[in-house]
């Protein structure tokens, strides 16, 4: 009797363990698959957001592209062109227009 019983804890451990691996190697893949390249991607818009400087031409998420006029703590000036100028957050730029990343990104 003891014995029987010794047997069904143990499947029953080695069930939970299996388990246990299972759902770690499960979040293994879902870390290297969506949320490292999500990281990544979220530490170069940072970057760029660090290093925007007065004259660089930028793309804006909603497609304008301008040249950066003045540089606020979370503002930007952009000239679009015919002495127009659009104030945005510094959130709202995508990329460097002249950006060897933004060539990759087509590709």
């Amino acid at each position: 009797m003891n014995l029987n019983t010794f047997c069904i804890n143990a499947n029953n451990s080695s069930g939970f363990i299996s388990m246990i691996l299972m759902f770690a190697a499960m979040f293994a893949v879902l870390y290297f698959i969506m949320i490292r390249p999500q990281q990544k991607q979220q530490k170069r818009q940072r970057e760029l957001i660090a290093s925007l400087r007065k004259g660089d031409e930028v793309i804006l998420t909603s497609g304008i592209i301008g040249t950066i006029y003045t540089v606020d703590e979370k503002l930007l000036t952009i000239d679009i062109g015919d002495k127009t100028r659009l104030k945005v957050l510094k959130q709202a730029v995508h990329a460097l227009k002249n950006s060897n990343n933004l060539l990759n990104k087509n590709k």
